[in-house]
Formats: structure tokens, C-alpha cells, sequence
């Protein structure tokens, strides 16, 4: 395995890793989210009158659906058509609603963010205190060292598409430079379990960490169960990758490597090891 591929499963068996990682991605009590008293006056004159296609037309304009339900997101795409050349989908909906009741219904729209969607803006809340000069465009450019470019997730999906060749459909959470290497990273990555969603999370994360054009190289930061030792899939799949794979808490270091030498640490001979190698117990 490469050395920083290393260096982040030695760190997240070790003691005190999870305590590390709460900087990166705290935990706090989710907040509700705020529905104006109009609009809730509104919601209940609907929901009171029991008019089904206006009532799933309302709150499909809600960032949450009150309910889970399959069939939702496909009404999403155009709500306009599919509410109503749909009624018996709708009134199926629509009658698992009423069973809540009013307030019932309400909770579910209320319902706080789920963590696994405050990854990228925990992150990118975090990076500013790891200490190198977030800039603008102009600054970002002439700066020597290891820098951030300063910008949103659209600014930073237009640098990196007209500047470094970015060719991937996806945001952008981080544009770095160290050196003359630029680094951009698709999305950070806190993986909670195996399976399902989290797998799709980690594929989509190698994807970014494929690409290689010019001086610009992707990568993926990750963090979570795929640094689990043992028979851990994930883990199994990026031990041999020459790929910049890493923890968030090693980003720093491994920023400040790359400027002192100007050259990829991971492009020097590959390592071997063997299976005891993943019970170090500290970073060599």
C-alpha cells in the first residue's frame, strides 16, 4: 500500500481517532427545519379538505417529504405532469399521510438534516483551520506554497473545468495547490457502515481519485469504517492503489510533503506489506 493509504489506517486504528475526527466532522443537536406559521396555515387548509393532488404538489416543494416512499423522487422530476397522470399513486400517498395526521405530517417535513448530508459543508467549514491561505482566483494563482482556492461549489467546478481539465460530472469540495501540483477533491467522505449507499460513496470517491491530467491529480478523502483492519472490503480494495487516498486529519501533511519535494509521495516505489502490518499501533 502507498504511504498515506498507510499512514491514515495506522491513524484511524490507533487511539483516539474518533476524538480526532470530531474537529473534522462535529456531531451537534440537528435543528428543525423552519416552516413560516403562513405556510403551515396553508398545509393545514389542504390537508383538512383532503385534496390529494394539491396536497402532494405542496409538499413536494418541501426540501423533506414527510414520508419515505420510492415513488417519490420519481414525482419530483416534473410534479407538474406526474401528480396528475398518477391519481392512484397520489391517493395511495396521500392516505399514508392523513394517518399521521396533521401534526404527524408536519414532524416528518421538520425532520432535521441527516448527518451523512452535512459531510461536504462540515468539511468544508473544517478546512480553513488547517492553517493555509484560502484566496480568490488571482492570488490562488501567484501564491507560493500550499494554498486553497477561495470560491463556491460552482466557482470551483468552473476553475477546475476550464483550468485543470476537469472532465467529472461531480462537485467540487477543495481545489489545493503544493508546489506546482494542483489537487482537487470530489467530495469528502465519512463512510458510517458497509454496503448499500456507502459503497456507492466510496466508488464515487475512487472515480474523482482516478483522475490525472497534467500536473493536476484527484483525490479522495476518506474517513470512517473503510480504515477498519481485517476482511474490510473497502479497505481491501485501495491497500495496493498508488491513488491519493486519505484521512482528512492527514490532509495538512500531506499538502506540506508534496510542496517541500515538489513531486507525489505515493509515485516512489511501491511498498509491500504483509498482513500483520495492519496491526501498528502508531504512525512510523
Amino acid at each position: 500500500m502507498n504511504k498515506w493509504i498507510k499512514k491514515s489506517a495506522i491513524l484511524a486504528n490507533a487511539h483516539g481517532y474518533l476524538d480526532k475526527l470530531q474537529s473534522v466532522y462535529p456531531v451537534t443537536l440537528a435543528q428543525e427545519r423552519k416552516i413560516p406559521d403562513e405556510v403551515v396555515h396553508e398545509l393545514k387548509k389542504i390537508f383538512e379538505a383532503h385534496d390529494n393532488e394539491k396536497l402532494i404538489m405542496r409538499l413536494l416543494s418541501f426540501e423533506k417529504f414527510p414520508i419515505k416512499d420510492p415513488y417519490v423522487a420519481f414525482l419530483r422530476r416534473n410534479k407538474g405532469t406526474f401528480v396528475k397522470k398518477n391519481p392512484e399513486t397520489v391517493r395511495r400517498i396521500a392516505e399514508q399521510l392523513y394517518s399521521l395526521g396533521f401534526n404527524g405530517m408536519l414532524r416528518g417535513i421538520k425532520e432535521p438534516k441527516e448527518f451523512n448530508r452535512q459531510i461536504g459543508v462540515l468539511f468544508k467549514r473544517w478546512l480553513p483551520t488547517v492553517g493555509f491561505p484560502v484566496l480568490p482566483e488571482p492570488e490562488f494563482e501567484s501564491h507560493r506554497g500550499v494554498c486553497l482556492l477561495l470560491g463556491s461549489d460552482n466557482m470551483l467546478k468552473t476553475y477546475a473545468q476550464n483550468r485543470l481539465g476537469y472532465d467529472i460530472d461531480k462537485g467540487i469540495d477543495m481545489i489545493a495547490k503544493a508546489g506546482k501540483t494542483y489537487f482537487f477533491l470530489g467530495e469528502a467522505k465519512f463512510l458510517t457502515d458497509y454496503g448499500g449507499h456507502q459503497i456507492a460513496q466510496f466508488e464515487d470517491a475512487l472515480r474523482t481519485a482516478a483522475f490525472e491530467k497534467g500536473n493536476t491529480i484527484g483525490m479522495a478523502i476518506l474517513d470512517g469504517v473503510v480504515w477498519i483492519k481485517g476482511e474490510n472490503k473497502m479497505f481491501q480494495r485501495i491497500r495496493k492503489s498508488s491513488q491519493v487516498v486519505l484521512s482528512a486529519l492527514l490532509l495538512k501533511d500531506f499538502l506540506l510533503e508534496v510542496n517541500k519535494s515538489d513531486r507525489l509521495p505515493i509515485r516512489e516505489p511501491e511498498e509491500t506489506y504483509g498482513a500483520d502490518d495492519l496491526l501498528f499501533d502508531s504512525i512510523e
